[in-house]
C-alpha cells in the first residue's frame, strides 16, 4: 500500500490503494477518500495559485468517504509580500471576511505605527475596513494571540503591515502555529524604498511556512517589485530612515529597472 501524493505526478500511478484528497483551508481541514484501486485512469485538477491541495474530479473506482478531520500539523505561517499599493490590505479583509460569512471567527492584528485609517483599523485603498487589535514593537503577539483564543475559537489569524513586526515576534507568531495551532496569514511588504529588507520580513521569509507574492504592476506594465520615495513635488528620495508612514503620495512602486533608474543606479 502506498499513500497517493497529490501533483502531477499522481498521473504516472498504476494501482492505488488509499488516496487522500481534499481541499485545505489555512485552518487545516481536509478530507479523506478511500477507494477499491482499479487499473483506470485518473483525473486530477492541478493546485490553483494560492497554493492549496489538488483535489479529485474524475474516479476509476467508488470512493467511499470516510470523515473530515483537522491534523494538528497543518497550521501554518504564512507570509504575503509585496510592494506598496498592491492591495494587500484588500486581500487579508475579503479573505477574513471569507471566514465569517462562514460563521467561522478570525483575529485580525495590525501596527500601532500605522494609523492612517484610525487606531485599531485595516483599511484598504478601496474603501473596506475592519477593526483590529494594535501591536508594538514591545508586545509579545504570542500572548495577544492566546488571550484571544482563551475568548473563543478562531478560525486564523491575520497581521497587517507585517514588516512592522520584530524578529522576536515573527518567533512569537511561529510558536503560536506551532503551540496553539492556530494558522497565521501576515502580509506586509518585503523591501524598502532603499531595496532593504524590513526586519520583520527578513524573518518572515526565513521562517514562514509558505510564501506568496501579492502583485502590482510598474509604469511599464511590467510586475513591480521595488518602491521609492517621493517629496512633495515629487523628487526621489535616497536617504532617509526606513520607516515613514505614507501612501500614494510618497511611494510610488516599480520594477527593478525603473528603481534602478529613479535612484540614479
Amino acid at each position: 500500500m502506498a499513500a497517493f501524493p497529490a501533483g502531477n505526478e499522481c498521473l504516472q500511478g498504476g494501482f492505488l490503494v488509499l488516496l487522500c484528497f481534499g481541499r485545505m483551508m489555512a485552518d487545516g481541514v481536509a478530507v479523506v477518500d478511500v477507494g477499491v484501486s482499479i487499473p483506470n485512469e485518473l483525473s486530477l485538477d492541478p493546485c490553483n495559485d494560492n497554493g492549496d491541495v489538488a483535489y479529485f474530479i474524475e474516479f476509476g473506482y467508488l470512493p467511499m468517504r470516510i470523515r473530515r478531520f483537522r491534523p494538528g500539523h497543518m497550521a501554518k505561517l504564512y507570509f504575503n509580500y509585496s510592494t506598496m499599493n498592491a492591495g494587500k490590505s484588500t486581500v487579508l479583509l475579503q479573505a477574513s471576511h471569507n471566514y465569517r460569512e462562514r460563521g467561522m471567527d478570525t483575529y485580525l492584528m495590525t501596527a500601532q505605527l500605522d494609523g492612517r485609517a484610525g487606531v485599531g483599523k485595516i483599511a484598504s485603498r478601496i474603501g473596506i475596513s475592519a477593526d483590529a487589535d494594535t501591536f508594538g514593537a514591545e508586545d509579545n503577539v504570542f500572548d495577544m494571540i492566546e488571550n484571544r483564543l482563551a475568548q473563543g475559537k478562531v478560525a486564523c489569524v491575520f497581521v497587517d503591515e507585517a514588516q512592522f513586526l520584530t524578529r522576536d515576534q515573527v518567533w512569537q507568531l511561529a510558536s503560536a502555529v506551532d503551540d496553539l495551532n492556530v494558522p497565521v496569514l501576515a502580509y506586509g511588504l518585503r523591501v524598502d524604498f532603499q531595496g532593504q529588507l524590513f526586519p520583520g520580513s527578513a524573518a518572515l521569509l526565513a521562517l514562514a511556512d509558505e510564501m506568496r507574492e501579492v502583485r502590482t504592476i510598474c509604469e511599464c506594465g511590467r510586475k513591480a517589485t521595488m518602491v521609492i520615495r517621493q517629496d512633495a513635488h515629487g523628487n526621489t528620495i535616497t536617504e532617509g530612515a526606513q520607516v515613514q508612514i505614507g501612501g500614494n503620495e510618497t511611494y510610488v512602486s516599480l520594477c527593478r529597472r525603473h528603481w534602478r533608474e529613479a535612484m540614479g543606479g
